[in-house]
Parts: structure tokens; C-alpha cells; sequence
């Protein structure tokens, strides 16, 4: 059946529930029949239990009516008297029961009572204005004075008529609302949606395949302190070879800049930054949103292929999230990167493509890197060969570079 997740239940699914209920179907064959989670079911069926009092009297030894015990049935799924043949006559214990139309107008009566609010007329706006200021005065807390006079507010209506002017108190006479300050919201950068035009995922996943590609450049940022410096990593699939540049920010302003800078001198050593990054894909955070500038060269003539994931689908560049834990490693999370300079960071990647790889035969990132592209490439990128029994995969690395 069509999976029918996030909608609301109908009628006819109750009555489907119901019936199977009847025939003693478990809660994950019932969700299958209606397209829902087997969860779903179990949760309708417990919102709305029709109780039916049992016809025995239970007394104690002095004639005390005692409660209706329990039927061990019922404290295990699906929890209702629905499939038992001793619901009509024969049981002596308390029953419960689905019904499918009460269920119904239980739903139905809910939506319509959630959606109604609170009328406050301007009779009742001004004696609460009153209460509050009264309150307030002899120095209560809001929730104090809500309670106490039953008004029909949240504290949230509260300070935003308070703001609003609307109340004969002011701000200064509560006693926390002058310490609040004001949330700072810092309008985050994001990828304009005509820039993922033809570069989503699924057209990454078809570039690829048209031209019969098996590695690429995965692109991600490595974030330090919050507001402070931040690295790009650039990581090559093939050989987990990464290299990383140092930000000042997480802009999208100082990603080209650093991107373009990066081409300039491959430029000066008569390489083109297109064979080397043929292909990148990255995640939509918005420091990557000037596509150009990965893009096209110095010219303007397109030489590398740009593509973003999915939103919130770090998966889909798996090799560059798992080689960041080699960078953990020895930058632990929570520390700054403010006191980095750019040789802290090629020297921290040094290390880490000099690591040795079971992936890689016994090989190190470096190895298989240069071998493809030349040590030159790896100079360009600020990586350097570390003799094996010199590399440092811990926070003892970053001793070195203590002033």
C-alpha cells in the first residue's frame, strides 16, 4: 500500500484498524494495511480506549467494594478486548475496547478545540493589565501572578504586549525582563537556489556516470571556535589524500579569495587548477555559494565541475567526514583555531597523509598522491613527506608551534 506518513487518519483507517483489530492482527500487519507506522497504530489505539465496567463485584472479607482487577491480556499488545471471545459474557474483568467511530469523533472534536484559542475581549485585557501591574508592583513573578488570577496568557503574550506598549507597566518595573538582551540573529549565508541548477546531487550521480568517474574532490569546512577561524579541507577520494587552507572566516567572500589565490599558483607553476580538481563535491553550506569562483579560471573559461548534496545528507561524501576524525586526532573539538597560522595547518595535514592506510596496501595518502600528481602538486598544496616514525597522529603536534 502507498506510504501514507504525515497525514492524518481517516475514517476509513480507523474503521481498517478496527477490523483488524477484531481478527487479532498485530500493530506492524495493521500499519502495513493502512500505510502508516506500526507506532501510529499502537499510539490511536491507546488515545482512544472505550472502558466498559465488569458486571462481578469484588469485595473484601469485610464487604468493601475493591476495584476491578486487570486481565493479564490487556497488559500486552494490542491491548484491547477486541479479538477475545470472552469480551460479551464470560469475563469478569474491567474491559477495554477500539471503536472506530468514537475514535473518530474523539479526532475530530480535538481538532476543532485546538484550533479555537482564547477570546480576550477589552474588558478582560484591562483587568489583566490591572492584576499583572499589581502584582508586579508588590514585586511577583509573572507566573505567580498568572496562576494566581487564573488569566487566560502565557508569559509570552505577556512580554510581547509588554514590548508592544500595550501594558500601563513598563519593562523596569519586572524584576528579570532589564537583564534580557536582545538575541542576536546573524542572518546565515546560504546557496542561492539558481546556483544549485544542475549541480544537485542527483546531477552529480549522473555527471559521473555519463563520464564514467570514480574519484573526485570532497569539500567540507572544519570549524574551530564559533565566529572565529575555520579550515577548508579538500580531500582526494582516491587516495584520502587532504589538504587544508586556512580561513579567517566562514564567508563565502573569504572562500573565493583563498580558492582564487590557490588557482594563482598553481598558475605560476604551469599547472591549470581544473586537472587537478576536475570535479568537487561539497556540502550547502553557504561559504561555497560563490560557484564562479571554484568554477572558472582566471578568464572566466569553466575548467572544474561543482556539485552539492543533498541537504542534511553528509553521507553523500562520506571519504572527507571520516578522514576529519585523523584530524581530531590531534585538534580535538572545542579548540580554537585562532592562534593557527597556514604552516600550522599544512603542517597538521602533513602528518596526516604521511599516516599509513590498510585501505591503501600500506600505503600513506602521500604516497599514492604524489605518485599520481607529482611532488610539486603536493608542494603547491603545502603537504610534506613525514618519515614514518616521525609522525604524530596527537594534540603533541601542536606543542611545536606554541610561541
Amino acid at each position: 500500500m502507498k506510504d501514507r506518513k504525515n497525514k492524518h487518519l481517516t475514517l476509513e483507517d480507523r474503521n481498517t484498524i478496527q477490523q483488524c483489530l477484531d481478527h487479532g492482527m498485530t500493530f506492524k500487519a495493521i500499519a502495513a494495511q493502512i500505510g502508516k507506522d506500526q507506532t501510529t497504530v499502537s499510539k490511536e489505539v491507546k488515545k482512544h480506549l472505550e472502558f466498559t465496567a465488569s458486571r462481578v463485584v469484588y469485595r473484601d472479607k469485610n464487604g468493601a467494594v475493591l476495584p476491578t482487577p486487570v486481565c493479564p491480556k490487556l497488559l500486552k499488545t494490542p491491548f484491547v478486548c477486541n479479538p477475545c471471545d470472552k469480551k460479551r459474557f464470560s469475563c469478569p474483568f474491567l474491559k477495554q475496547k477500539y471503536i472506530a467511530r468514537l475514535a473518530q469523533q474523539q479526532y475530530e472534536s480535538l481538532l476543532v478545540t485546538a484550533r479555537e484559542g482564547i477570546a480576550l475581549n477589552k474588558a478582560d485585557f484591562y483587568l489583566a493589565d490591572q492584576l499583572i501591574a499589581s502584582g508586579i508592583q508588590k514585586g511577583q513573578h509573572l507566573y505567580q501572578i498568572l496562576q494566581s488570577h487564573d488569566l487566560h496568557m502565557s508569559k509570552s503574550a505577556v512580554y510581547r504586549n509588554l514590548h508592544k506598549g500595550y501594558l500601563s507597566v513598563s519593562a523596569i518595573d519586572f524584576p528579570r525582563v532589564v537583564k534580557f538582551k536582545p538575541r542576536k540573529h546573524k542572518p546565515m549565508e546560504r546557496i542561492p537556489k539558481a546556483a544549485k541548477l544542475g549541480r544537485t546531487y542527483t546531477d552529480f550521480l549522473g555527471f559521473t556516470q555519463e563520464n564514467d568517474l570514480s574519484s573526485w574532490v570532497e569539500m567540507d569546512t572544519v570549524i574551530g571556535r564559533m565566529g572565529g577561524k575555520v579550515i577548508l579541507t579538500l580531500h582526494f577520494t582516491h587516495c584520502n589524500f587532504m589538504a587544508g587552507i586556512l580561513l579567517e572566516n566562514k564567508s563565502a567572500a573569504e572562500t573565493a579569495a583563498k580558492i582564487r589565490s590557490l588557482k594563482s599558483r598553481f598558475s605560476l607553476h604551469g599547472l591549470r587548477f581544473g586537472e587537478i580538481f576536475p570535479l568537487i563535491l561539497t556540502d550547502n553550506g553557504g561559504e561555497f555559494s560563490d560557484v564562479l569562483a571554484f568554477e572558472n579560471d582566471g578568464m572566466g573559461i569553466k575548467e572544474t565541475g561543482l556539485f552539492f548534496c543533498d541537504p542534511m545528507q553528509s553521507c553523500q561524501k562520506p571519504k572527507v567526514e571520516k578522514n576529519h576524525t585523523l584530524f581530531r586526532d590531534i585538534v580535538p573539538k572545542g579548540n580554537s583555531f585562532d592562534d593557527f597560522t597556514q604552516d600550522t595547518v599544512n603542517s597538521i595535514f602533513s602528518h596526516v597523509n604521511s599516516v599509513k592506510r590498510k585501505c591503501l596496501n600500506g600505503k600513506s595518502p602521500y604516497e599514492l598522491f604524489s605518485f599520481t600528481y607529482g611532488k610539486l602538486t603536493a608542494d603547491i598544496l603545502g603537504i610534506d613527506w613525514i618519515q614514518a616514525n616521525q609522525v604524530i597522529q596527537s594534540p603533541l603536534l601542536l606543542r611545536r608551534f606554541v610561541r
